[in-house]
């Protein structure tokens, strides 16, 4: 039994070395291949005039205002301000009739001075990957500036080159990091799963459907 014990240690350590070695791997792989595409001078993005906007849940677990919904937002809203973006997709998920990011997104950025007529929703964006392709095959734009925080900004952009699109990012403010300790750990483990999504489980967007035209201001 003893011996039986020291084979099962040493493969489960073997397995953990290797689990941890490509983790930091495709984040490396990631973050290298993207961050010289990654903006957060507003003066300085190219000239990308459809911004996606990821979607995130308005409200935190304990009911409060989520921060990363907040400062995408805001960051969306002085964008179109300043005249960068003509048009915005607002793509998350819309799970049930309480929980629809899309429109709360919607709401947030009309609230903030940006008119409905330039905002098209996308209630399918289900995923990070899911909400890249539908840009793409759905909504036919594939010169986009995608708004999201810094951290989250790298595997958007990956993804999206992947697909060849032509797209860079705008970054958010992030929240301090004991509000974002959490996600930001999660995302590790999400990069080294999109490197697998892409070039080993060839994974595509829960839904596609029928192409749809952007709304557009008259």
């Amino acid at each position: 039994m003893s011996k039986l014990l020291r084979w099962l240690k040493k493969i489960t350590l073997i397995f953990l070395a290797f689990f941890f070695a490509f983790l930091i791997l495709c984040n490396i792989w990631i973050v290298t291949a993207t961050e010289h595409k990654v903006y957060s001078d507003i003066n300085k993005l190219p000239d990308h005039r459809i911004a996606l906007v990821l979607g995130t849940s308005h409200k935190t677990v304990d009911g409060d205002a989520n921060p990363f919904f907040e400062k995408r937002m805001d960051t969306a809203a002085e964008l179109y301000r300043m005249g960068k973006i003509d048009n915005f997709i607002l793509s998350g998920d819309n799970r049930s009739r309480y929980y629809n990011e899309p429109v709360a997104m919607r709401k947030a950025l009309i609230k903030r001075g940006v008119p409905a007529s330039v905002i098209t929703l996308d209630f399918a964006g289900l995923r990070t990957l899911d909400s890249i392709v539908r840009c793409k095959e759905i909504f036919g734009q594939a010169k986009i500036t995608v708004i999201t925080q810094s951290f989250h900004s790298y595997r958007a952009l990956f993804i999206s080159d992947f697909y060849e699109m032509d797209a860079v990012a705008m970054v958010a403010d992030e929240p301090d990091l004991e509000d974002s300790f959490r996600v930001r750990l999660r995302e590790y483990v999400a990069r080294m799963k999109a490197v697998l999504d892409l070039y080993v489980l060839n994974t595509t967007p829960r839904f596609l459907g029928e192409k749809e035209e952007l709304n557009r201001a008259n």
